[in-house]
């Protein structure tokens, strides 16, 4: 690793361990603890399915540096970005800085016959917002299964309310606990390495749209005893006790691109 990418890590590290949450206070709900990078992006007015087409022209390379994933969904409604991509990085900045990645990833863009910032400089006069987080999450295994079998999801992202970020995180697996009782999939949860305000998110996977719809058929009795069994004092306080915790939530529902 040279001088810069070595100081580059570390300076990352650092602001990264000063704003994150410790990892002793995390919810050990699923397996591994990788990093992962979020980019959203929303198109300037009428200029989507050129955004569009330009990632699916990069995407082969991104694939070729990745040594899983990357990941990526189109917004349906909600908030306001058009796409969803999250990138594997590995088990933490390191590997975001090592020779290895940086070999893998020179070797896909010299590929290309294009560098990120030729793409980039193509793609941002198409683009009128993007944000960029960075994030802890499962392993990239149970990733990528949860990403190949779904078709449809559900993102919700999340603003703590100060103090209230490691019992949020705990919120979250209770409510996959909930959602083991009542005989649903477990959503993903991410949780903040750096980048921008968002403290955490979570990903629920679903078939299509119906899948998602299938919860309008418990029986009360099965939700209750789902809540209580998970931590909550009922079912209808689920939500009240997550607003409880937060400044800022947005919901999203979107779709695969394939």
């Amino acid at each position: 690793m040279s001088n810069l990418r070595r100081t580059l890590a570390m300076m990352l590290l650092v602001v990264c361990g000063v704003f994150s949450v410790p990892s002793d206070a995390l919810p050990q709900a699923d397996e591994g603890r990788q990093l992962y990078r979020t980019l959203f992006l929303r198109a300037a007015p009428g200029e989507l399915a050129t955004v569009l087409e330009l990632l699916g022209e990069r995407w082969p390379t991104w694939e070729a540096a990745s040594e899983v994933g990357p990941f990526r969904m189109r917004h349906s409604q909600g908030d306001q970005w058009d796409l969803m991509l999250v990138f594997h990085v590995g088990d933490g900045f390191e590997d975001y800085f090592s020779e290895a990645t940086g070999e893998r990833v020179a070797r896909a863009w010299a590929d290309a016959g294009e560098t990120d910032d030729e793409f980039e400089a193509r793609l941002l006069p198409h683009v009128s917002w993007r944000e960029e987080l960075w994030v802890w999450g499962p392993s990239a295994e149970l990733v990528a299964t949860r990403f190949a079998d779904a078709g449809y999801f559900h993102v919700e992202v999340f603003l703590a309310i100060a103090g209230k970020r490691a019992e949020l995180l705990r919120q979250r697996a209770m409510e996959n606990v909930y959602l083991d009782g009542i005989g649903r999939a477990r959503n993903l949860i991410f949780e903040r390495a750096g980048g921008a305000a968002w403290d955490s998110y979570t990903i629920g996977f679903y078939r299509d749209i119906r899948h998602f719809a299938e919860s309008a058929n418990i029986s009360d009795e099965v939700e209750e005893r789902a809540a209580v069994a998970a931590g909550f004092e009922s079912s209808s306080t689920i939500g009240t006790y997550l607003r409880s915790l937060i400044a800022r939530h947005n919901d999203t529902l979107a779709t695969a691109i394939r």
